[in-house]
């Protein structure tokens, strides 16, 4: 069900400094790289590239982008975990000042009814860092539930992370 004032749209290349400033400044704020320097921002950072690699989508709200999330195919670029007959959503990023506004729901929700229209796939799959538990909480209320034995490590770090899935039939 669509939030209200929130819209779930495809990302244009206007978009793409604003989706690196909420994407990078979420994960920043909530305190998941200790140095500036972490590789992985570069890759948070690097629109252009998930934009050429998956489908990038936006929350707006009162003509103002509110945050993003990248759909990816399995075996795709950007797929960790997605097997066939899923779709994956990675990356999901809501602005600091607007966090626990329903755009996170808004555009997991968005992913959903995408899913449900493409007759191939019958589930939606993501990783989530193990401390992520508003996140956790957020993709259980909307029927996901979590497949240990899909978790996995990132490889040479120390990161687990835990895989969700909602089966859609």
């Amino acid at each position: 069900m669509p939030i209200p004032g929130i819209t779930v749209r495809p990302a244009t290349p206007e978009d793409y400094g604003q989706i690196r400033r909420i994407t990078v400044d979420s994960y920043r704020s909530a305190g998941y790289f200790d140095s500036p320097d972490h590789p992985y921002l570069a890759v948070l950072a690097d629109v252009e590239h998930r934009a050429r690699h998956a489908d990038v989508r936006v929350a707006e709200r009162d003509g103002q982008i509110i945050g993003a999330l990248a759909i990816v195919e399995p075996g795709g670029h950007y797929a960790d975990v997605a097997v066939a007959g899923e779709l994956e959503f990675r990356m999901l990023a809501v602005d600091p000042a607007v966090q626990r506004s329903g755009a996170g729901r808004a555009m997991v929700e968005a992913v959903i009814s995408y899913a449900r229209s493409r007759p191939e796939i019958d589930a939606v799959s993501l990783t989530s860092l193990m401390d992520m538990t508003a996140a956790h909480r957020l993709y259980e209320s909307l029927g996901f539930s979590r497949v240990p034995e899909r978790d996995w490590v990132v490889p040479e770090e120390d990161i687990q992370l835990l895989v969700f899935r909602l089966p859609l039939r």
